[in-house]
């Protein structure tokens, strides 16, 4: 009988897709995976449910800009916003705030805003009127969300300014003077400025990482930066992309970077090789972030493609996140999971081993990851149910090239829990943080816990 080592590994990790949550993955790596949601899909109970097992940080898609909580000026309301905030607390989710400034979805009544001209305004008024429409907006979320995307989209592709009512009446003032007005009115949420196309190097990418390195070099609370990479299929470099991330995160010590906004599209209708890409394309985002210490988590925009944002906007163009239209999980789901499972941060050269116990089955799966630079091994322990006792052992070598996989699946009636050795963290690797296992000292610094990701603390 013939037996195929590349399907076998292909469909244990299709059943670790299906069966163990992104958020848990995630979580084991000291990441967070998430999910946008908005109110009318709230009424949907198998888009809830699927978020809710898999997402464990949320953002509102509309409910928190500016036309949403206060579409005549003065008058504010959060009936929508809140219904997302309530969501998510009663199913244990975190929340992104999104957003407080951007150029689009600005109150149209009585010529509130125009998007490209000032003429409604002066640099005194508008800034009173940011001002007390952040001070709003943050107070009411205050300890309800863990990021706010405080300046959204502020930058054209060459690296200039967007010309908007903002940049055109105040000046590019503005981002500081909106940071500002955030952190009073909630000093401990992180604070971002969130932009499309920062997923290769450009002028839009070097004008961004400039701008978070002045503004904290000058004392301006800035926390970190957001990258959408709203992506197409097939065009996703992975070195390209994770030398994005290295570029961000090093705006300043301690900089935080978010994938906030990541969907991969393809011509519809989609065909088998494009959604393998697809697998390929959401492994090579996921473990770019899992590479880098500062970047903290990975969200799509949207989980189910049946509430995609894609085909609106490009035509010909959808099938663009981890589960179809009927919600089941495509092989995406699949690129997650092994990119969550790939290299440890490259800060750190730690042996890691992360554990989540559920019943009566163990899954060990090691892996060992190869590069030109760093040789990174993390063992997961993933508990689920069974009945029978086996054991089966199988290597093979994935899809990428410079990748070997050791799988060993042992069902036993117990639970096992794994544990690790090691010494202390190098400064800016990981030294804490829930469900991690690894070092909790620091080499000449000290272990800090990261606001709004309960999962990671770094040796600062």
């Amino acid at each position: 009988m013939k037996f195929s080592l590349a399907l076998f590994s292909f469909a244990i990790s299709e059943a670790i897709a299906q069966t163990i949550p992104l958020k848990t993955l995630a979580a084991g790596v000291g990441r967070y995976f998430g999910c946008e949601i908005g109110q009318e899909a709230l009424s949907d109970t198998n888009l809830t449910a699927l978020t809710a097992a898999q997402c464990s940080v949320t953002t509102p898609e509309n409910e928190m800009k500016w036309d949403a909580t206060e579409p005549t000026q003065g008058v504010f309301t959060f009936t929508a916003g809140d219904a997302i905030v309530s969501f998510a607390e009663a199913n244990g989710i975190s929340v992104r705030g999104h957003n407080l400034v951007w150029s689009s979805q600005l109150p149209s009544c009585k010529q509130y805003f125009t998007r490209v001209t000032s003429t409604n305004w002066t640099n005194a008024t508008l800034i009173a009127a940011m001002t007390n429409h952040i001070t709003n907006v943050v107070t009411h979320y205050k300890g309800k969300v863990i990021h706010w995307d405080v300046v959204n989209e502020p930058f054209n592709g060459d690296g200039s300014y967007v010309s908007d009512v903002f940049y055109n009446t105040i000046g590019p003032e503005y981002i500081p003077i909106a940071l500002q007005a955030a952190r009073a009115a909630d000093p401990t949420v992180k604070l971002f400025i969130n932009d499309y196309n920062l997923d290769y190097s450009s002028a839009k990418l070097t004008a961004m990482v400039n701008l978070v390195t002045s503004l904290h070099a000058r004392g301006i609370p800035i926390d970190g930066i957001g990258s959408e990479s709203h992506l197409i299929v097939g065009n996703v470099s992975p070195s390209g992309y994770a030398s994005t991330i290295a570029q961000m995160a090093a705006a300043f010590p301690g900089v935080l970077v978010a994938i906030t906004e990541l969907d991969i599209r393809m011509p519809t209708p989609a065909t088998t090789a494009n959604l393998n890409q697809q697998e390929t394309d959401y492994y090579s985002v996921v473990s770019a972030c899992v590479q880098y210490s500062a970047c903290i988590g990975v969200e799509t925009w949207g989980i189910s493609d049946k509430y995609s944002w894609i085909p609106s906007t490009f035509s010909g163009y959808g099938a663009a996140l981890p589960y179809d239209a009927n919600f089941v999980p495509k092989p995406a789901v699949t690129g997650i999971v092994n990119g969550f499972g790939s290299v440890s941060a490259t800060s750190s050269t730690t042996t890691t081993t992360t554990t989540t116990t559920a019943t009566t089955k163990t899954t060990t799966t090691t892996t060992t990851t190869t590069t030109t630079a760093t040789t990174t091994k993390t063992t997961t322990v993933i508990t689920t149910t069974t009945t029978s006792p086996t054991t089966t052992t199988t290597t093979t070598t994935t899809k990428n090239p410079t990748t070997t996989t050791t799988t060993t699946i042992t069902t036993a009636p117990t639970t096992t829990t794994a544990t690790t050795g090691g010494s202390c963290s190098v400064k800016w690797g990981q030294c804490g943080g829930i469900l991690w296992t690894g070092p909790t000292c620091c080499i000449a610094s000290t272990c800090t816990p990261q606001a709004g990701n309960p999962y990671y603390s770094q040796c600062l």
